[in-house]
């Protein structure tokens, strides 16, 4: 099991929640943690220094002290802290519920594992410990099915322009004129009729009916 653990979050409450998570899993975690991001980063560098690094490091996306923070969020945490130490193993815990954005963070910043808080949060996070020690990516259980489906069809902007107007009301047949004064392309009726038949066969959708109340439960619009 991980024996060095920092904790990168801003709440004491979550943080005595999380160390109390470690503590069950025999990992002494109650003097590693840190309020802010920039704090985070200097007992990386710290404990880089002093030859003994830490082994995983938990953190929130958000912190309240953005405005005097140099490192204001954690995606800045952890995209310095991947330059820093490569090797360091990450779990994002969070309220993020957004597909698209928890699908970047393992395939644009590497992160290992990806809890969300709420209910059952503190049994998922000793399970992504857990896992993740074993070499393995860890997931919160209820946004699996989410990640994979954005992961399946990976939605670009002109994706987004066609399925929000759609959401909005506008007729199929009136989305190329939009696209145009949108400088979007390809912009005519048969490449988004094309587009949105390729979306949904890919998601296995049969409607854009159901594309739009899809797109607006995983929040991709």
């Amino acid at each position: 099991m991980f024996e060095k653990v920092l904790i990168a979050e801003d709440h004491q409450s979550i943080k005595i929640s999380v160390t109390q998570t470690l503590t069950n899993l025999g990992i002494e975690a109650r003097d590693n943690y840190a309020y802010d991001c920039d704090n985070a980063l200097q007992r990386l560098k710290k404990a880089l220094q002093d030859n003994a690094p830490f082994e995983l490091l938990i953190t929130d996306l958000s912190f309240d002290d953005r405005a005097i923070s140099i490192i204001s969020s954690g995606k800045e945490l952890i995209d310095a802290a991947r330059a820093l130490q490569p090797s360091l193993k990450i779990i994002v815990f969070s309220a993020e519920s957004s597909a698209s954005v928890i699908g970047k963070l393992f395939e644009e910043q590497g992160v290992n594992g990806y809890v969300k808080k709420g209910r059952s949060d503190t049994e998922e996070l000793q399970k992504a410990v857990e896992t993740i020690h074993k070499g393995k990516t860890f997931i919160s259980p209820g946004l699996q099915q989410a990640v994979k489906a954005k992961n399946a069809h990976d939605f670009t902007p002109l994706d987004i322009a066609i399925i929000t107007q759609l959401a909005k009301g506008m007729l199929q047949k009136n989305l190329p004129a939009y696209l145009q004064e949108q400088n979007l392309k390809p912009s005519g009726l048969s490449s988004v009729e094309k587009r949105l038949n390729h979306i949904r066969e890919t998601l296995h959708i049969s409607s854009n009916e159901q594309l739009v109340a899809f797109c607006k439960d995983k929040k991709i619009i």
